[in-house]
């Protein structure tokens, strides 16, 4: 069986029930089977695809049926200016974590010096540590995750965007430090409570855990980042922690109870509180 460009991005109505954004699926599957950019696809669209190149469209129709998300089909998933590779050992970055980069940028373009040192804790593809290592190849970051497959991911993006001001620890939050001092330490820590209604929804089943799920109804990593990274940060620096929808509260009484100061809550892009820093007076 042979098919035409055009006959096989119908087929994307197979999709329709499983997916909010089918055309679009159809049309990024396609150009990945044939390794060709989506223009292509209409500027050819009577050409006809081989048999391996319908083989692959098909498989990753039937993954996509199956509720697991484009990123991890696909293998890559954009961020800040660049594509990250993702698999099922991290997170698929979300545009609101590109506001807490954004954010981070802002804090540290108040220093006076380009040698900051700074902490990325659960690095997971490594999207945080890239973006900031990125913007000023003078800054030394620490990428820090406790899964052995999450540092692989980060390292092969590094490599992959040719990024040399990043060092590698394996490790449970800030427990890999001995006497290091950060001008920032920024977590997208997990954030969401066992048995939460959101872990059945969408492509989240397929996404690990141990980078959502945590104890005392979403707070514990949270808390023990907060506590632990006063003895890493240096005097007049920040914490800046993405965290749930319904945690800003919960977030500043901790920060606050902890010694921070000038705690500050700002929302994401849908308007919802996503994401507080804490300045730390050594």
């Amino acid at each position: 069986m042979s098919l035409s460009i055009n006959e096989a991005l119908s087929e994307s109505k197979k999709l329709i029930g499983y997916s909010d954004s089918s055309r679009l699926d159809a049309e990024l599957f396609l150009a990945a089977a044939l390794n060709c950019t989506r223009e292509r696809l209409y500027t050819w669209p009577n050409s006809e695809i081989s048999g391996s190149q319908l083989r692959t469209f098909h498989s990753y129709l039937e993954r996509r049926r199956g509720g697991e998300p484009v990123a991890y089909i696909l293998g890559q998933q954009a961020f800040w200016n660049f594509d990250l590779i993702v698999n099922e050992h991290v997170l698929i970055p979300r545009p609101e974590t590109e506001q807490l980069v954004e954010w981070a940028i802002g804090l540290l373009d108040c220093c006076r010096s380009d040698c900051i040192h700074i902490a990325d804790l659960g690095t997971g593809s490594g999207a945080i540590a890239l973006a900031l290592a990125s913007t000023n190849h003078f800054w030394q970051i620490s990428a820090v995750d406790i899964s052995g497959d999450a540092l692989k991911v980060a390292r092969l993006n590094a490599e992959k965007l040719n990024l040399t001001n990043i060092e590698y620890i394996q490790a449970s939050w800030c427990d890999g430090f001995i006497q290091d001092k950060f001008d920032l330490v920024v977590a997208n820590p997990p954030y969401v409570a066992k048995g939460d209604l959101h872990l059945k929804e969408g492509g989240l089943p397929f996404e690990p855990e141990l980078a959502l799920v945590s104890d005392e109804s979403g707070k514990a990593d949270i808390r023990r980042i907060a506590q632990s990274s006063r003895e890493f940060l240096k005097n007049d620096s920040w914490l800046l922690l993405e965290h749930g929808y319904d945690q800003k509260h919960e977030v500043e009484i901790i920060l606050r109870s902890l010694g921070y100061k000038d705690i500050e809550c700002r929302q994401d892009y849908a308007g919802i509180d996503r994401m507080t820093v804490g300045k730390w007076f050594a």
